[in-house]
């Protein structure tokens, strides 16, 4: 709810209940990245089992994506949100007890479920709570303030780990997760008092309808793949394969590549406000914003593969930078799902939108663990060779975002918004003294 001078501080308390949920899915998702190598000391698992791990936790998320979103429309988001806090808390309590291999593997499976009902639950409120012209801006610091959650797992869960040891790390967890379950049934709502309610559920043959009609159009198409090619190097990098790669393929110690992971976050805090303030200015240029960040990542990876191990601290330093514009760049596609979708059939949209990333992250996770394992496991020369397979789904995402824009834009067309060249609309800038890039 807003007001004439901004929202509300009962729309910023809302925020703040989703906020934290989101923080804590962030935790509990990240939790395995820092406890890499004790998992595999813990269940004897090899690079190609323990990259099943986190492949297992994503594929859930993704194939959920879709019916998450539905359920998201139907129900509302306050029960998705808190059934998802509920669930990563029983996953990471069966996760701190497990000491056989399949229940360790079941229990990230509930992580995953829990993680898939959070984030596109959080955003469904902020277009109902916030001012169109802010709903941007407040997606991006959402997706970067919940980055705080891999600070958390990065710094306190990683020491409470190494000394405590691994079942009071992942029970510690587990209490932050009922934590901000609380706060969840206390102070997160789906709409202002007095707001019209939601509309009836929808039949299942609407469900159906709404699901094709979001997939069908080219700007729901081009916000997955948006996602999928900004997000998924720097989520494999911060939850499983960056801790390893910086300590045996780096030689960095366990410290240090923790510090990394905290400045990975620290940059994507500064990243995001900056990209939520680009989208909002110039909607018809954002894709121009997720092609620089799929470039600019293939091209700092490039150079540091072709270093020979161990490469300077600095540029290890903008390795981490660059994966931190990763995630607030991917947010870009929850924006795309937004601005092209009806109300009605937005969920539904965004959880399109979901699986892009996760399912390019899943992906390179296993390949990653599989090229280790052909190599030589975890040696420096094994790690050059097993980054090198992000470089196809780079390519592939390029692709696949040119292709969907020039349909949105052919769409956006006959509707009468046309989509000016750089050219042109500098030349409007300069003719006019309006912004129109």
């Amino acid at each position: 709810m807003t007001t004439s001078s901004g929202p509300s501080s009962r729309a910023y308390l809302v925020w703040s209940a989703g906020l934290l949920a989101y923080v804590v899915a962030i935790l509990q998702r990240s939790s395995f990245g820092v406890a890499g190598l004790e998992a595999a000391d813990r269940f004897h698992a090899s690079p190609t089992v323990l990259a099943g791990f986190l492949v297992l936790q994503l594929l859930v998320y993704a194939l959920l994506q879709v019916p998450v979103g539905v359920l998201l429309d139907r129900f509302g988001a306050k029960a998705m949100v808190l059934a998802g806090a509920v669930t990563m808390t029983a996953g990471q309590i069966v996760v701190a007890l497990a000491t056989s291999l399949p229940l360790a593997i079941g229990a990230r499976v509930l992580v995953g479920v829990g993680d898939a009902f959070t984030f596109i639950s959080v955003l469904s409120v902020l277009p109902v709570w916030f001012s169109a012209r802010r709903v941007p801006l407040m997606t991006q610091v959402t997706a970067l303030l919940g980055q705080f959650g891999q600070v958390l797992s990065a710094i306190p869960l990683a020491t409470v780990l190494h000394g405590a040891g691994w079942t009071a790390a992942f029970l510690s967890a587990a209490g932050v997760g009922l934590v901000a379950g609380v706060a969840v049934l206390a102070a997160f709502r789906n709409r202002p008092p007095g707001s019209p309610p939601p509309a009836t559920a929808a039949t299942p043959r609407e469900v159906i309808d709404g699901l094709v009609g979001a997939w069908r159009h080219p700007g729901t198409r081009l916000g997955l793949w948006a996602h999928a090619g900004t997000q998924f190097s720097g989520l494999v990098f911060s939850l499983l394969w960056g801790v390893p790669y910086l300590v045996a393929g780096q030689s960095m110690s366990t410290t240090t590549a923790s510090v990394l992971l905290t400045v990975l976050v620290a940059a994507g805090a500064v990243a995001g406000p900056l990209f939520g303030e680009f989208t909002a200015r110039h909607p018809l240029r954002r894709s121009w914003l997720v092609l620089s960040v799929i470039v600019g990542t293939a091209l700092v990876w490039t150079i540091v593969l072709l270093v020979p191990p161990p490469a300077p601290l600095w540029l290890l330093v903008v390795l981490v930078v660059v994966l931190a514009a990763n995630g607030p760049c991917s947010a870009v596609g929850f924006d795309y799902a937004r601005t092209f979708n009806p109300a009605h059939r937005r969920g539904t949209a965004v959880g399109i939108v979901n699986v892009g990333g996760f399912t390019a992250s899943l992906t390179t996770t296993l390949l990653v663990g599989a090229v280790l394992s052909a190599s030589g496991g975890y040696t420096p020369e094994a790690f050059r060779l097993a980054w090198l397979v992000q470089f196809p789904i780079w390519v592939i995402t390029v692709f696949g975002v040119l292709g969907a824009r020039r349909k949105a834009r052919q769409l956006l067309a006959s509707e009468g918004t046309v989509v000016p060249s750089i050219r042109e609309a500098i030349r409007r800038d300069r003719r006019t003294g309006r912004r129109v890039l």
